[in-house]
């Protein structure tokens, strides 16, 4: 019964706001319309400046979100985009014909307003209103005062009304874009040209991920939405571009979780005649001067868990984390054999025939990364799991790869680039083989630029939604990505 009321009181709204529309259309004043108005101000430049505001003509915008109507004089609030203020309206001030329109308009309803600055008896700062234009009629009510829109499903899929109703989230992207302003800027300074690549690729490349497929009609092929930036990004290296970054989204066809959406924001950047050991410095140099910009202090706190970025962060190799988190020594264990052996005895979920590097890195998985809580470079990763770095000279079984660990959780991944491209096309036929794929497709033009001449290159990949997670204490990648993706209803 009270479902059934409250869907009836809802068409009830619906129908009375399409009946007021339908009124303002007869009269000549349809809000639709409008095609401009000119805004002077935002509400909080004259929160921020009144002293200089006060008595000064104003011209605002926004959405009128609060209404108290006291016979000849009210009160109202409008939010436009940098926060919200009150409005005096008097019937002396606007006239008997606007201030019987004012009183029919809802909240919701978009409004322009010009009037004087002022402080009332209370002392809130507001503006007395002498003009008010309806710009948009508001067809759907906004989510109920009180309750608000909270559930987390309508959110994600509503976006704009989450953004309307809810101002923390606003200010979550209005620091995301903060947060990658100040990233550009540290690129920038540092000499790295930003570039753009393909999204639409021939070859799926030879990554561990899935992609999504499409199809060109014109060129009757299959083609990949890309997976990551690197194979373009390493071909302008070897063209002669020094340093080089780009932003920009990547997709992978797999799970979703609070971790995880198949569309994200991926930062990747080359030195030319650098290594892994440049990108750790630039790494904790570029985030932990995000912090500071953004929110003025390098020490966040995640979920209540005290941050500090300040460098230099921890750092360990994969080896010594699993000794440590772990206590195996896998400085001990020679084979194969031995490995599996040693996952068994450990409860360690491994496959049966998974080799020395692959047994490595599954402990790592299982035992080490929910220890990783403060920033930790992990490095000297196995060559099994790391087909595109270069190997250690020194311990041919190990790679000069690190990948970085804030929160438990993986925020970039890092290589010695390899650019021998008879070890590449050998990595590369191995890793399809193992992914019971056929060996001869993979990315031939690649290993032909590596042909060519790749300089010793240092490489990172960061992701950038998971900085911004970080920052803004954010618990779900959904929260920081405007349009998440979700299943679709009925699904």
């Amino acid at each position: 019964m009270d479902e059934q009321h409250t869907e009836q009181d809802l068409n009830e709204i619906l129908q009375v706001r399409r009946d007021k529309l339908a009124a303002l259309r007869e009269a000549g004043a349809d809000p639709y319309l409008i095609t401009r108005f000119q805004p002077t101000h935002f509400s909080q430049d004259i929160l921020d400046d009144f002293e200089n505001m006060e008595g000064k003509q104003v011209t605002l915008a926004g959405r009128l979100v609060a209404k108290r109507v006291m016979g000849k004089a009210s009160f109202a609030h409008i939010q436009d985009g940098r926060g919200r203020i009150q409005l005096y309206l008097q019937i002396n001030a606007l006239g008997e014909n606007a201030y019987t329109e004012f009183k029919s308009w809802d909240i919701g309803d978009i409004i322009g307003v010009t009037g004087e600055v002022f402080r009332t008896r209370k002392g809130e700062i507001s503006v007395k209103a002498a003009e008010i234009t309806l710009l948009t009629k508001s067809l759907q009510p906004l989510p109920e005062k009180w309750h608000g829109l909270t559930d987390p499903d309508l959110r994600y899929r509503q976006r704009y009304l989450d953004l309307i109703v809810n101002p923390d989230v606003k200010e979550t992207f209005i620091l995301r874009s903060r947060i990658l302003r100040s990233i550009r800027n540290y690129m920038d300074e540092r000499g790295y040209l930003e570039v753009e690549t393909p999204v639409l690729h021939v070859e799926p490349n030879n990554a561990d991920s899935r992609p999504f497929v499409t199809h060109h009609n014109t060129l009757d092929v299959d083609m990949f939405l890309r997976i990551e930036l690197e194979l373009k990004l390493k071909r302008l290296i070897v063209g002669g571009f020094d340093r080089v970054y780009e932003i920009g989204r990547i997709f992978r066809n797999e799970g979703m979780s609070v971790k995880h959406n198949p569309e994200f924001t991926m930062i990747e950047m080359y030195k030319a005649y650098g290594d892994y050991r440049d990108m750790m410095e630039l790494a904790e140099g570029l985030i932990s001067n995000a912090a500071q910009e953004v929110l003025g202090t390098m020490r966040v706190t995640y979920q209540g868990e005290v941050i500090d970025l300040k460098p230099p962060w921890q750092r360990m190799t994969m080896v010594e984390a699993v000794r440590k988190y772990a206590g195996v020594d896998f400085d001990t264990i020679d084979t194969d054999e031995q490995a599996r052996a040693m996952a068994r005895n450990k409860g360690v979920e491994i496959e049966k025939d998974m080799g020395w590097g692959h047994v490595l890195n599954a402990f790592f998985e299982a035992r080490v990364e929910d220890q990783l809580v403060q920033p930790t470079f992990v490095y000297e990763y196995p060559v099994e799991i790391s087909p595109l770095a270069k190997r250690k000279k020194d311990d041919p079984r190990m790679t000069e790869r690190f990948e970085i660990f804030i929160t438990r959780r993986e925020m970039g991944n890092a290589f010695s680039e390899l650019n021998d491209p008879i070890d590449q096309r050998e990595r590369f036929m191995q890793q399809a083989l193992a992914k019971h794929k056929d060996a001869s497709r993979y990315d031939e033009d690649f290993v032909d630029a590596l042909e060519i001449g790749l300089p010793p290159t240092g490489g990172m990949g960061i992701g950038v939604d998971r900085v911004v997670m970080l920052l803004t204490d954010s618990r779900s990648i959904r929260d920081v990505i405007l349009f998440p993706t979700m299943k679709p209803l009925g699904k």
